[in-house]
């Protein structure tokens, strides 16, 4: 079971991280803006939007295109999380 969850379809080694891409670096660079600038009103909302639209993007990559099955659940579960989250608001 561990072998096939996380075992690399593309390098076949054991795979549960890799090094961020574009979209989970722009989801980290605009939540560490809103945590040390603490931005209020429009710039709070579009670096809000900025991070939840990175994160997605991020999620369905991983979805469509994970190495693995874990990435692909991983990616499922966080995906679900940020599309309910941003409708609750």
């Amino acid at each position: 079971m561990i072998t096939w969850l996380f075992r690399s379809r593309e390098t076949g080694k054991l795979t549960v991280a890799q090094l961020p891409n574009a979209p989970l670096i722009v989801f980290f660079a605009a939540i560490a803006f809103r945590w040390i600038f603490d931005p209020t009103r429009t710039v709070g909302t579009i670096v809000t939007a900025v991070a939840a639209v990175a994160l997605m993007i991020w999620a369905g990559d991983e979805v469509i295109r994970g190495v693995n099955p874990w990435r692909r659940i991983l990616g499922g579960a966080i995906l679900t999380f940020t599309v309910v989250g941003t409708l609750m608001r």
